[in-house]
């Protein structure tokens, strides 16, 4: 067995060992970019054409005809009713928590007049057409779609455009069923940077969005990234992690068993624990040994484990505030007997998970919450997704015969200033003469 890293913040170089520890690269490397980029001016160029050769390339799906890759509502009803009824009822049961959450994420217009007449405000407006982008093939990620369609549906998002690749003609019927409940509008069976191009672009089949959300593998994040401006994006996401802060009081099982949920994702995954007592580091690393042969994904848990994860001993509360704020995870479980006050005192989480009882997995399915969430330290400025993603805001200005007056004159002695003539003017001519 394999001890996972060891930290102390006693040790004069703790916070650099720390920095080292969370560093991550992407690995976008200059050929990956060159292939993207060549992908993305060939669908810009040829539309159809184009996304048509590189899903026989890369998908090995050869059609004559776009209209073969879209899948019909019937398609999505059908494996709604084909899937067994326990995971049809968990998918409804989840979305039905996702909506109820995300509804009080909905922001409305608003606006105030001041005593002279002049009106203020802002006009809330959701987004007219999003794509969202959905791993396919062998892999089942029914709750990806929930997580990125839902939000967009309760901020009234027009219509939403999935793409999947179907590798070989694999389609998956637990994501084409998570569509149909999540009230997807259209689906295409394209993957790749050229579902991406596809959507930021538009082709003569695959109409433009105005945001793309949704994961993907590195040709996929690096083509959302390239199309950022042209269209909005949700974010570029690193691998997935967990910090745990425990008192020492958990069953070790629960605390190793949550490391794993985040390490079984890939081998660049991160799971970090937090806590002030050394002794409970040994249980926990014990528990991680008898619980690890166990698992289905235990090569990649180990890998993961070895190559990103660390156990910190804290000297108190205070420190473990620090390094929480510090590392700014993507989730963040508070495993002590009274969460509240210390969330309190986090700044900078993707999502806080208070208590005991409280596993990140219930977060990643049907708590209500989003699980698409800042990663790489993004969290100290970013936030999860939700349904503020997919709605816009337009400031309002009404003024006032009055006020544009009272404006004026202002915005007159601002723009000679600044040398800008015609916007003085402009505000002087619908000022009384003097």
């Amino acid at each position: 067995m394999f001890n996972i890293k060891r930290l102390n913040t006693v040790d004069t170089d703790f916070w650099t060992q720390l920095d080292r520890r969370l560093a991550w690269e992407s690995v976008s490397d200059d050929a990956v970019m060159r292939t993207v980029r060549q992908i993305l001016s060939d669908v810009r160029m040829r539309g159809d054409a184009a996304v048509l050769e590189y899903t026989g390339r890369f998908d090995r799906l050869n059609v004559a005809r776009m209209a073969n890759l879209e899948i019909s509502q019937e398609r999505l009803q059908d494996a709604l009713q084909k899937i067994p009824v326990a995971q049809r009822e968990a998918l409804e049961f989840s979305a039905a928590r996702l909506r109820a959450y995300h509804a009080h994420q909905k922001s409305a217009s608003w606006s105030y007049a001041e005593p002279d007449g002049t009106v203020l405000g802002q006009q809330v407006t959701a987004l007219e057409r999003v794509g969202l982008y959905v791993p396919g093939g062998k892999a089942s990620y029914p709750s990806s779609v929930l997580m990125n369609a839902i939000p967009a549906k309760v901020a009234g998002v027009d219509e939403l455009i999935m793409v999947v690749p179907a590798p070989g003609g694999i389609l998956n019927d637990l994501v084409l069923a998570a569509a149909a409940i999540a009230g997807v509008d259209r689906v295409f069976t394209v993957g790749g940077a050229q579902a991406v191009a596809a959507l930021a672009y538009g082709t003569q089949s695959i109409p433009r969005v105005d945001k793309i959300v949704g994961p993907g593998n590195i040709y996929v994040a690096t083509a959302k990234a390239m199309v950022y401006g042209t269209v909005g994006i949700d974010m570029i996401a690193g691998p997935s992690e967990i910090l745990v802060i425990c008192d020492g009081l958990t069953d070790p099982d629960w605390i190793a068993m949550d490391l794993f949920s985040q390490a079984e994702h890939d081998e660049d995954a991160q799971s970090i624990l937090v806590s002030l007592d050394d002794a409970y580091l040994e249980k926990v690393q014990a528990s991680i040994d008898r619980l690890l042969p166990t698992m289905e994904r235990s090569l990649v848990i180990e890998t993961s484990l070895a190559k990103r994860g660390a156990m910190i001993q804290v000297r108190d509360i205070d420190e473990a505030v620090a390094v929480a704020n510090f590392i700014s995870p993507e989730h963040l479980e508070l495993s002590v007997a009274d969460p509240q006050p210390l969330a309190a005192r986090i700044r900078n989480a993707g999502a806080i998970f208070m208590g005991r009882y409280t596993a990140e997995a219930v977060g990643d399915y049907c708590a209500g919450p989003n699980h698409v969430l800042p990663t790489s330290r993004t969290a100290r400025f970013s936030s999860p997704l939700g349904v503020y993603d997919f709605q816009k805001r337009s400031s309002l200005i009404m003024c006032s015969a009055q006020g544009a007056a009272t404006l004026g004159e202002s915005a007159s002695i601002l723009a000679r200033g600044e040398g800008l003539t015609a916007h003085a003017r402009s505000a002087e001519y619908r000022m009384p003469a003097k």
